[in-house]
């Protein structure tokens, strides 16, 4: 059992790396609805978020740029491809979802969160939860305006 948990961890790692090298959905996003800039001023990571919602306010499209640790580039890579083309109760309902998974030692993480579960590891490591949760915190942000710019940084209390 315990060669199995390690084989899974370094699968996680292998994800992690791959969408840290290689982030999906990286790029400027012309006509986005809202820009949200993000910081963790604790490790330097930043995040530019780029969202253009449909006309139910869904999220149509999602792109980012920034620079930062491994696990805030993989973090945002996976959290737009998990939200693009939904609506704004599902992505409320993934940030939930993901915040839980990297901050409480809850049991199964919801299978709907998908490829995003290889973050469940950095639960054990406080920093790590700012790094995973910057992506998040834009979006969270991103939603509460429907348009114009904004800054979200990691180090003021959480929204709702």
């Amino acid at each position: 059992m315990n060669a199995e948990l390690g084989d899974l961890e370094e699968l996680y790692q292998e994800v992690i790396l791959d969408h840290s090298r290689r982030p999906r959905n990286f790029g400027e996003l012309p006509n986005a609805s809202v820009q949200v800039h993000g910081d963790n001023p604790s490790c330097g990571d930043e995040i530019h978020l780029a969202v253009r919602f449909d006309g139910n306010g869904g999220l149509e499209e999602i792109k980012f740029t920034g620079h930062g640790c491994a696990i805030s580039q993989a973090s945002a890579s996976l959290m737009t491809l998990k939200l693009k083309g939904k609506s704004r109760a599902e992505v409320e309902e993934m940030f939930r979802s993901f915040h839980d998974l990297v901050t409480t030692e809850n049991g199964e993480a919801p299978k709907t969160l998908g490829d995003l579960r290889v973050m469940r590891g950095v639960r054990k490591f406080p920093q790590r939860v700012k790094c995973a949760m910057l992506p998040w915190r834009a979006v969270e942000q991103a939603l509460k305006q429907s348009e114009g710019e904004a800054t979200v940084s990691t180090e003021e209390p959480e929204f709702g």
